[in-house]
């Protein structure tokens, strides 16, 4: 195959598998946004056809006409240099375009998109090319956790896919296999190359690549379980102020949390406990690793067990040598720029540069991270409070501990 025909076919691929996601869906589970940092199944399929619209054709293709004159207000997200756009909050109250609409939009930049693919790119815009397609990842797995938000939060608490006709296995979201808990791998004090290096793709983010001096910790194999949380839970976690950073004690008192989201109180349960998984409301798997916790949660429970959350420095230490990928991992480093870094030309400069500030780094994947979008060098960021991902705990334990 030539480079064009690789390319072409990787991006049908992508691009179909966020239709597959949204395949189960009814076209009323693409409407409701129920909390601002969950957007509209439809939005995501417009927002990526958006991006492949604003920042490939209309630049590469002088007689590209524009699906709609409105739609790059709809469904650009952040990117202020491309011009206004609607507020996040208020994605939810697109009941136009229709799903059949936004299908058609999709349809009509894929049409452009393929003649685009056949001829030989210059590698700028081939880089453009790459870019759209990795966002497009990143957003597929946003789908699945928003279209969880949505269902988990309606009173039925319907399943996501009871045909079985979408691409994911939602089995693998509570997975109860667990390594021994028991298993740490030791990691030297030392100076180490951290970051992107060689070739393949990566986000700006991860350069440049650079040295870190990190102290010699041991770190887990495995990842913290439900069991495991629920014995911090039953030993007072949510009402022992002293566990909790200031900023997580008043989450904790003003929103009356006491449990990872989705979990719900269940006396027909032997634990006392049920969740909502994209399967419905199960019983909770005991060696499965807890998600959808906040960093605040993670780091009461690490100081509740005698253990920290690792920096991510020492997470890319270490992540060669145990299993990574079921859950997003906390860890305690503040998301910031790595030495050297700079904001890219033009609008894609916006991508990752601008929010480096009051957010904390998670390394690895889950189990929800499309096929071949994760390594070792990723950087994901959250703000603290936030849990609807899925995320996980990988504690640390210093050597005097051990």
């Amino acid at each position: 195959m030539t480079p064009e025909d690789i390319r072409l076919t990787r991006y049908v691929s992508v691009r179909s598998r966020s239709e597959r996601l949204c395949a189960p869906l009814s076209a009323e589970d693409h409407v409701p946004q129920p909390v601002s940092d969950v957007s509209p199944p439809k939005w995501h399929l417009a927002h990526t056809t958006w991006f492949f619209e604003t920042f490939v054709l209309a630049k590469q293709q002088p007689d590209y006409r524009l699906f709609h004159p409105l739609y790059g207000y709809l469904f650009n997200s952040y990117y202020e240099s491309e011009g206004a756009h609607l507020a996040r909050p208020q994605r939810g109250s697109l009941s136009r375009p229709t799903v059949a609409e936004v299908m058609a939009y999709r349809a009509h930049v894929d049409e452009s998109m393929r003649r685009l693919l056949k001829e030989p790119l210059e590698p700028a815009v081939a880089a453009l090319v790459e870019l759209g397609m990795q966002h497009e990842q990143q957003h597929q797995e946003l789908l699945i956790t928003d279209i969880k938000y949505i269902l988990g939060h309606n009173p039925l608490h319907p399943a996501y896919d009871p045909l079985g006709i979408g691409p994911q296995d939602v089995t693998a979201e509570h997975d109860g296999t667990c390594p021994p808990l028991d298993d740490w791998l030791s990691v030297e004090g030392q100076t180490i190359r951290i970051g992107h290096q060689g070739p393949g793709f990566a986000f700006d983010n991860e350069s440049p690549s650079h040295l870190a001096l990190i102290q010699g910790v041991d770190i887990r194999v495995a990842l913290v379980t439900n069991d495991e949380y629920l014995q911090f839970m039953r030993d007072g976690g949510y009402q022992r102020h002293s566990l909790w950073h200031a900023e997580g004690w008043d989450w904790v008192q003003t929103l009356e949390h006491r449990a990872p989201m989705y979990w719900q109180p269940d006396p027909n349960q032997p634990d006392g406990w049920g969740h909502y998984t994209l399967q419905g409301v199960m019983p909770l798997t005991s060696q499965a690793p807890v998600t959808h916790v906040s960093y605040y949660e993670a780091h009461a429970f690490c100081d509740w067990a005698g253990w920290r959350l690792p920096t991510e420095f020492e997470w890319e230490a270490a992540a060669s040598r145990f299993g990574w990928g079921r859950r997003w991992e906390w860890t305690r480093s503040a998301y910031q720029p790595y030495p050297g870094f700079a904001r890219s030309e033009g609008a894609v400069g916006e991508y990752n540069g601008k929010f480096m500030v009051n957010q904390q780094v998670l390394r690895g994947a889950s189990w929800a991270t499309s096929p071949g979008h994760a390594r070792l060098t990723y950087r994901n960021f959250f703000h603290a409070p936030l849990r609807w991902q899925f995320t996980g705990i990988r504690p640390v334990r210093s050597r005097d501990s051990a």
